[in-house]
């Protein structure tokens, strides 16, 4: 052909160029369809009791890790820590079973939010709490300062989400702006990825390698009849790493290490059974009354903003995942409004820290393929019935943090990938979308890493004027992937036009109000004739 030009392939040319059916695109598909329990259906009951075991051995990486980071700056002692995490399980529980029974009735376990550190640590160094001399009244006071700005911050989610404002708004979020908010909150979290894993490679990357083998390569092994590897990798991987572990600490592998690597790798450092009680049962207001501060407010207040639109984004995600509908609009609003009740929760029991949607456990529900609320549920009451029975709770707690690191590493990759699967919704051949993803999601992670770079070098973030107030907000909203993502995505999604199609928003329309498509009924409608006092708007 002259000056070797391609030819162009025509309907009925033979030859290799016209493709055949096989060869074409995958079609779109709402849901997965290799699920094994959807979100109402209900496992044998041996089979879900060990399933919820997994979802809290899973969220129990959160629950240790952020009491391990902000008690020990504030002044707090072991047994302090303890404390802490015990609170955190048992507010952990109460809170899923309210979101799963009342809330977005979605297979999500509520747990701590990283979002919430970085305002805590500035509670943590203000000058009237750092200068008092003796830890242990520190540790008191700072407490109940972060627990006044909690309970401040919980407004914010309790208003937008029980008046509908947050449904309304979430009318306007397509899969443009929602897929790239997944991925991001996932992938986002990588420092508390392999960089964890590291600090002890000998069990850090066994965990993951085991982990990997038992969920993707042997996870068609049955065992009468249940693909075992499959429905409870992290539980088996634990126990295999866990003893592999202690018989390295027991044969004095460590014996020469360095204080950090003992601290890391050995499995009895961590001190958190020898100072937890047997049965201790917490309660409201137990560090004392809450201080209530301005300054202190407005930081603890952009975290929550960030958790606001997390959930928001985790929402759609597990409802991918666990096999129903894109939650509604008012769904979405009714799930936040009960987060802010869960948030209310921690600040009056003392958690250190606001919850959010656990993000560890949707990559859980996509890795095991089973989306049951009912397995949820009966995470939440591990969560509860161990936190009361301190030694049992510390034995688990006590995992040493590589190896969470390592479940960390799946989990978050199970999260940002659920957004991406989230893109086939919206045309991903059009220049418009490419960038508006490819920009948010890049933006997402540069602009934080400048707020945390300047931070270390200056002492101080970006934003330092006279205005403390200010200076938090500014420093802490963007210093989240969530919210940079979101705010970017949202505003080119309104202001670069396209057609809803081309948004992807026609996939969610016939699931946008309440009676549009009969699912929505089946899998959001609330129990015991509660759907009067929260009508569906």
């Amino acid at each position: 052909m002259a000056g070797g030009a391609v030819p162009v392939p025509t309907p009925g040319m033979p030859g290799p160029l016209q493709p055949k059916p096989e060869d074409l695109n995958h079609p779109c598909q709402e849901q997965l369809p290799e699920l094994k329990y959807c979100i109402n259906d209900n496992p044998p009951w041996p089979e879900a009791i060990a399933l919820g075991f997994q979802h809290y051995l899973v969220m129990l990486g959160s629950s240790i890790m952020i009491p391990s980071i902000l008690v020990p700056m504030m002044g707090g002692s072991d047994a302090d820590k303890s404390r802490v995490i015990q609170t955190i399980l048992f507010v952990s529980g109460i809170n899923t079973l309210l979101q799963t029974t009342f809330g977005a009735r979605l297979p999500t376990v509520v747990g701590g939010s990283f979002a919430f550190i970085i305002p805590t640590i500035t509670i943590i160094n203000s000058d009237n709490l750092i200068s008092i001399p003796d830890d242990s009244e520190r540790f008191l006071h700072t407490m109940r300062a972060v627990q006044g700005a909690i309970i401040t911050s919980s407004c914010i989610h309790i208003v937008l989400g029980f008046s509908g404002l947050w449904g309304i708004l979430a009318r306007f979020l397509s899969p443009v702006v929602i897929a790239p908010t997944i991925i991001v909150v996932g992938l986002g979290l990588y420092e508390y990825g392999f960089p964890m894993v590291g600090k002890c490679v000998e069990i850090g990357i066994p965990q993951l390698l085991v982990v990997l083998i038992f969920s993707q390569y042997l996870k068609h092994i049955r065992v009468r009849h249940q693909p075992v590897f499959e429905l409870f990798p992290v539980m088996i991987g634990t126990a295999v790493t866990w003893a592999y572990a202690h018989l390295l600490t027991m044969s004095g592998a460590y014996e020469h290490a360095t204080s950090k690597g003992k601290n890391h790798c050995r499995t009895d450092r961590a001190h958190i059974i020898g100072t937890t009680p047997w049965i201790r049962i917490p309660w409201p207001l137990q560090w004392g009354g809450p201080t209530f501060d301005a300054d202190h407010t407005f930081g603890i207040l952009a975290g929550a903003i960030a958790t606001l639109i997390e959930s928001t984004s985790q929402f759609y995600a597990v409802s991918r995942l666990s096999g129903a509908t894109p939650p509604p609009p008012y769904v979405i609003s009714r799930g936040i409004g009960w987060e802010g009740i869960g948030i209310l929760l921690d600040g009056m029991f003392g958690t250190a820290a606001g919850s959010t949607i656990s993000s560890e456990t949707i990559g859980l529900i996509g890795m095991t393929r089973v989306g049951s609320r009912r397995v949820v549920q009966i995470s939440a009451g591990f969560m509860i019935s161990l936190s009361l029975l301190g030694k049992f709770g510390g034995i688990f707690a006590s995992m040493p943090i590589p190896m969470v690191g390592a479940v960390f590493c799946v989990m978050f990759a199970y999260l940002g990938a659920a957004g991406i699967s989230s893109l086939q919704f919206c045309n991903m051949n059009l220049q418009r979308n490419i960038f508006i993803i490819g920009f948010s999601v890049f933006m997402a992670f540069s602009v934080p890493q400048y707020f945390k770079q300047y931070t270390l070098t200056a002492g101080h973030g970006p934003s330092h004027s006279r205005a403390h107030w200010f200076n938090d907000i500014i420093n802490v909203m963007f210093s989240s992937s969530a919210v940079i993502v979101m705010m970017i995505a949202a505003t080119l999604d309104q202001t670069l036009k396209a057609s809803r199609k081309d948004r992807g928003l026609l996939w969610w329309d016939k699931f946008s109000t309440f009676g549009s498509d009969p699912r929505n009924l089946e899998f959001y409608k609330l129990p015991m004739g509660l759907n009067k006092f929260f009508p569906p708007t």
